[in-house]
């Protein structure tokens, strides 16, 4: 049978003796009605025809309109086979996963920097024959077991490598499933460096401003600056001489809530650490947004006090005054000051940010897309901020992984402001991955949204990946079978 026979019977129609002149008309007549009617339905998929394909046989044309088309992934055949890790030593320790299928394709995500891997694999059992690609499905049979700051890390570790595997199976980028995008490249905004002196400072700030190209600035600015200064702090010494976020036991000052430590700030002590906030701000200047965060832990109303000493100098926000979970203190603050207060890196879910939200106690909201529920989740919580008149800057402190996640998210999302780069300094860091339409991963303070690139846009770069391994778990993507078995009953409600 000819080709055009095969397309005759297609149509359900059969070829004519060639030397009927009105069945030649017929033919001629179907065959161009076919080849008007692809045309037409491939103009509305998006296949562009250039004109020299106009006048060739509708069977060519087909040929030829798909012969670049990738026939790598059926994405109605996708099944998840499997859930593999590693853990690179970056900001403590950041564990990377790969979901692989059966297809070839994979795709990655990261559990939250300090977090466990296992928030991961204990999901694996639940995913495993599930296509990827119902991503929304699978995002609310997982949520469950999420919950807010690291404890989210698995779920959103997940949701990203779902969104990366779909995208690669349509041949999208992630922001394009999303919706679409606002912007082709995202702000980023990075800490301040530190150095020993003023003078070695402010040559920082220049090189962080003129070589690296940042356009927003953030710095930390603690107790622990005037804590050694006699007559700054009322009761510290009670805690120690350890005031840091982050040391501690259970009842230790890093791990009592800012209203029970009953550490006051005396007005020397606000003097101290204002003067550290004008010193940077006469480095970095006025056009900069300069945010700062990573006060200690006081009550609401040292806060206050601290928030109308910095008034003057105009920052960007001031972030994570008290605990997230206390929306009517962040309403008072809100209320008391004209600096924006912001809040959000450890909220999980649009559920977690609407009383913050509603009650418009925030002035910003600052999710981590790898603890507020992933990309889509994301994009919901920036969404419903936007609809009640609320920015959103996004919580970063990763690998290129999650990285790539946020500015796909941030690319998809309105009201966004800025994205943190948490490892600006480090050398190797954008070498754990190259891009897969071979733009840079960022410039000149903006990250490159992948235009192209399907999926997250990023493969990882296995030898350099292995430079950085935790010294205790030097695995690469090992088989994880331990975590094949579901061994219990998940509904929640009977």
């Amino acid at each position: 049978m000819t080709p055009s026979q095969k397309f005759l019977a297609k149509l359900g129609l059969k070829d004519t003796d060639p030397g009927d002149a009105q069945a030649i008309n017929n033919k001629n007549e179907i065959q161009e009605n076919g080849r008007r009617s692809f045309l037409k339905k491939s103009a509305l998929g998006g296949i562009a025809l250039g004109g020299a394909l106009m006048s060739l046989p509708v069977e060519e044309i087909i040929a030829r309109s798909t012969q670049k088309v990738s026939r790598y992934s059926g994405p109605s055949d996708l099944k998840i086979t499997d859930m593999r890790y590693c853990i690179i030593q970056n900001v403590g320790r950041t564990p990377i996963i790969r979901i692989d299928t059966n297809q070839g394709i994979y795709g990655l995500g990261e559990v939250r920097d300090g977090a466990d891997e296992r928030y991961a694999l204990m999901l694996k059992s639940r995913i495993l024959g599930q296509n990827p690609c119902n991503v929304e499905m699978i995002f609310k049979s997982l949520k469950q077991f999420g919950g807010p700051a690291r404890q989210g890390g698995g779920v959103c570790a997940v949701e990203m490598a779902l969104w990366d595997l779909c995208g690669k199976a349509y041949n999208v980028p992630a922001w394009q499933l999303l919706g679409g995008r606002y912007r082709d490249k995202v702000r980023m905004y990075a800490d301040t460096p530190e150095a020993p002196t003023f003078e070695e400072f402010k040559a920082k700030i220049k090189h962080r401003l003129e070589v690296q190209g940042m356009t927003w600035l953030k710095m930390d600015i603690s107790i622990g600056e005037v804590k050694d200064t006699p007559g700054s702090l009322v009761n510290s010494k009670f805690w120690g001489s350890n005031l840091a976020q982050w040391n501690g036991g259970y009842m230790d000052y890093a791990n009592t809530k800012h209203p029970f430590t009953a550490i006051q700030i005396t007005e020397k002590g606000l003097d101290g650490m204002a003067q550290i906030v004008s010193d940077v701000r006469s480095a970095v200047g006025y056009e900069i947004p300069l945010s700062s965060d990573h006060y200690g832990h006081f009550d609401l109303n040292n806060a206050i006090r601290w928030g109308k000493k910095v008034e003057p100098y105009r920052l960007a926000w001031l972030e994570d005054m008290v605990p997230w979970q206390y929306t009517d203190q962040y309403k008072t603050i809100s209320d008391a000051l004209e600096t924006p207060v912001l809040t959000g890196e450890d909220i999980y879910l649009l559920s977690g940010f609407k009383p913050l939200i509603d009650a418009r106690a925030v002035d910003i909201i600052h999710p981590d897309l790898a603890t507020s529920g992933g990309l889509l989740e994301t994009k919901r919580i920036g969404d419903y901020a936007e609809e009640h008149g609320i920015a959103m800057a996004m919580h970063f402190a990763g690998s290129p992984v999650s990285f790539m996640a946020s500015v796909h998210c941030a690319a998809a999302t309105q009201n966004f402001l800025a994205l943190e780069h948490h490892s600006l300094d480090s050398s190797w860091w954008e070498g754990l991955v190259k891009t897969t339409d071979g733009r840079k991963l960022f410039e000149k303070g903006f990250a490159n949204v992948p235009l192209t690139a399907p999926g997250l846009g990023i493969e990882l770069v296995d030898e350099e990946v292995k430079k950085h391994l935790i010294p205790s778990d030097k695995s690469y993507f090992a088989p994880t079978p331990d975590w094949n078995d579901v061994r219990s009953h998940d509904r929640l409600w009977s």
